[in-house]
């Protein structure tokens, strides 16, 4: 059963309403091998431009993922930033965009701060760098034009300490071309990523594209040889931090050489003053992994991970497009 929502914008033409309408859909798209899909589909007969009657595209949301750049949390005093006019902007980069200002794809924002230099509360600057992203729409360079509702229906929440910055598209991938993204760097002169925590960011393309890699041990080891010889496909490298495990018993180490990608060289306590390996482990009957920021199987947080919350966001995204002005 379809859902009508009236919708008004009560700030700057209240008592002119706008219906969206809410549905589910069945459809058999392109690209699935004839295999039919269910789908959330949002629609509106209101217009995006009253004067040139220009209609707004129905929305179909297939996949939930939206991409998201979230701070440190390791900054703020009470929940408020020093912002200033030396800490004032950041650059952004939502979805694929690849121009952006100086071909980089990334496009700055200046914040608000306050002129008696008292530090701003969180929620307002979320609020302040919401609007900014938003604005960026009507400067996008050609090349990024396709992408505008990353930039227009964004969103900017502060959730226990933290900035979360939200693409305003929603996808099936975190990474690669069709990407649903946010990347945020320091801003070019006052840059204001420190303050806000920005500096440490995480972002959900960075963690979809991790390749976490395993391998098996190829010979037996034997605790107190510096030479631990693995199977092909990890591309490990000298730095690197590696697991080793049999499923009963576990280490951690560090690698100091690599002679080729299955002969690496680890601490033993003559050499290095400790062993990284502290157990035995049998050939074929243990492995190792690469360490990296996540494991193989998980994915990046799901920011809307509920029917509600993607309902919300189709309606979000229909709404500001639509021209209220009469």
């Amino acid at each position: 059963m379809a859902i009508n929502v009236d919708t008004q914008d009560l700030v700057n033409y209240p008592g002119t309403t706008k219906r969206v309408t809410l549905d589910q859909e069945q459809v058999v798209p392109t690209g699935y091998e004839g295999d039919e899909q269910f789908m959330l589909s949002f629609s509106t007969t209101a217009y995006s431009d009253n004067d040139n009657r220009t209609s707004i595209q129905d929305l179909y949301v297939t996949g939930y993922k939206a991409g998201w750049c979230r701070s440190s949390g390791f900054t703020g005093s009470s929940g408020k930033f020093d912002l200033s006019a030396s800490a004032n902007t950041l650059r952004v980069k939502l979805d694929a965009t690849v121009s952006g200002s100086d071909g980089s794809g990334y496009y700055p924002i200046t914040l608000d701060y306050n002129l008696d230099s008292t530090p701003v509360a969180g929620e307002v600057v979320a609020a302040d760098i919401e609007t900014k992203i938003r604005a960026l729409v009507s400067s996008l360079a050609t090349a990024d034009a396709g992408l505008d509702m990353a930039y227009r229906n964004a969103s900017v929440e502060y959730l226990g300490g933290k900035f979360w910055i939200i693409s305003g598209t929603v996808s099936d991938y975190f990474s690669g071309s069709n990407r649903s993204s946010v990347k945020v760097m320091a801003g070019a002169s006052n840059d204001a990523s420190v303050v806000l925590g920005f500096d440490l960011s995480t972002d959900s393309e960075s963690l979809a594209s991790v390749a976490v890699k395993e391998a098996l041990v190829s010979a037996n080891y034997t605790v107190g040889n510096a030479t631990l010889y693995i199977s092909t496909g990890t591309s490990v490298a000298v730095g690197d931090c590696m697991m080793i495990t049999d499923g009963t018993n576990t280490d951690y180490f560090p690698v100091l050489g690599v002679a080729t990608d299955t002969d690496i060289t680890v601490p033993v306590s003559g050499t290095n003053g400790f062993d990284g390996i502290s157990n035995n482990y049998t050939a074929n009957e243990a492995k190792v992994q690469v360490l990296k920021e996540q494991d193989p199987s998980a994915t990046p947080t799901m920011y809307y991970d509920s029917i509600d919350k993607i309902t919300r966001f189709g309606l979000k995204s229909i709404i500001n497009q639509i021209d209220y002005s009469s």
